[in-house]
């Protein structure tokens, strides 16, 4: 998808070339147009174009001038210069701002498509010369989503340290690189709303962006600001979900806790917590939640005054030949057989 400005000072030929773009059957996101060179300028710090068609004389700042501070943006911006005959040899100086190709007034049809295909392959040429493969952008994507996901500022910080360091090796222009922070919020947006938990958008302005520096600045706080997202969805919780799930497993286990009960108290989806939480340590929900009532029953059992039908119920097990059996299977003996070898009558 292609962005473009026409800056030309004469109505007619401004429309006409607006035309021309859209009868070429380029995929374009947008064509915009200026009357001189300083309200180009301007759509320009607005909406980076990829390419420009500029006339030469314009009022108030002209095309040669116009090139020359679009050279010190230090952007990939293809520009061809629209001139008359009389104003060529003119033109000309502008190839040490970077001018890729010029059109002479009245532009045709044939000149007018044989120079943006030129173009189109020049910028398919520069693109395919400073690629960033896709699996780099998945791999970032994976360490991004999963320090996002689990709020972990730490690891956020050394994910975008280590991705800046490989980047920077890259020597990619500011356009690029925006175009690469685009595909990765992208991704990692999709990673995050794949856990079907949340649906957060993908919030990253860069189109006016034409420094590295501000390129960086714009994707980290869109980083940053998914995770504030996270943790106002997560009722503020600043917590690993895991570690907060046990937490509250601690403190409820005299009760009946569901795991639907926990996953909807940290705010995430049933399906996804019971898979985080099996990987995170190594017991399924139900296995957790058992052994940690039977390690606060042997606990209980270990003191005289707790009758051994108290603490059936003290560890969540209304039915007390259940929690006989339960702990049996856990700790190899009855209850009682338990106490009698810590010496307790």
């Amino acid at each position: 998808m292609y962005r473009i400005l026409i800056a030309d000072d004469e109505p007619m030929i401004r429309k006409g070339l607006q035309k021309l773009v859209e009868q070429s059957g380029l995929p374009i996101t947008s064509i915009r147009t200026a009357e001189n060179g300083t309200d180009a300028l301007q759509r320009i710090r607005e909406e980076r174009p990829d390419f420009l068609f500029t006339d030469i004389r314009m009022p108030k700042l002209d095309g040669l001038e116009l090139c020359r501070h679009v050279a010190e943006m230090d952007v990939d911006i293809q520009i061809v210069v629209v001139s008359g005959y009389n104003d060529f040899e003119y033109a000309q100086k502008s190839v040490s701002y970077g001018v890729k190709e010029y059109l002479l007034k009245p532009v045709t049809i044939k000149g007018f498509q044989e120079v943006l295909e030129k173009l189109v392959r020049f910028s398919a040429k520069q693109r395919s010369e400073t690629f960033v493969p896709v699996t780099r952008l998945e791999a970032w994507a994976a360490k991004l989503d999963e320090a996002v996901w689990l709020l972990q500022e730490q690891e956020l910080r050394a994910v975008l340290a280590e991705m800046r360091s490989e980047l920077d090796g890259f020597g990619l222009k500011p356009s690029r690189l925006c175009d690469v922070f685009d595909e990765l919020n992208v991704l990692l947006v999709s990673r995050i709303n794949q856990r079907d938990v949340f649906t957060l958008r993908a919030g990253l302005a860069l189109a006016d962006v034409s420094e590295k520096e501000e390129a960086w600045r714009r994707f980290d706080g869109s980083v940053r600001s998914l995770c504030e997202e996270l943790r106002h969805k997560r009722r503020g919780r600043r917590k690993d979900p895991v570690e907060e799930a046990k937490q509250y497993i601690e403190d409820h286990l005299a009760e009946e806790v569901s795991l639907e009960e926990v996953a909807e108290y940290i705010g995430l989806n049933a399906s996804y917590f019971s898979q985080l939480f099996k990987q995170s340590t190594q017991e399924t929900f139900v296995q957790y939640r058992t052994r940690r009532r039977m390690e606060k029953a042997k606990k209980l059992l270990q003191q005289p005054h707790y009758r051994i039908t108290d603490i059936s119920g003290e560890v969540g097990y209304a039915d007390h030949p259940h929690f006989t059996k339960t702990f049996k299977k856990y700790a190899g003996c009855l209850p009682s057989e338990y106490r009698q070898k810590m010496g307790i009558e």
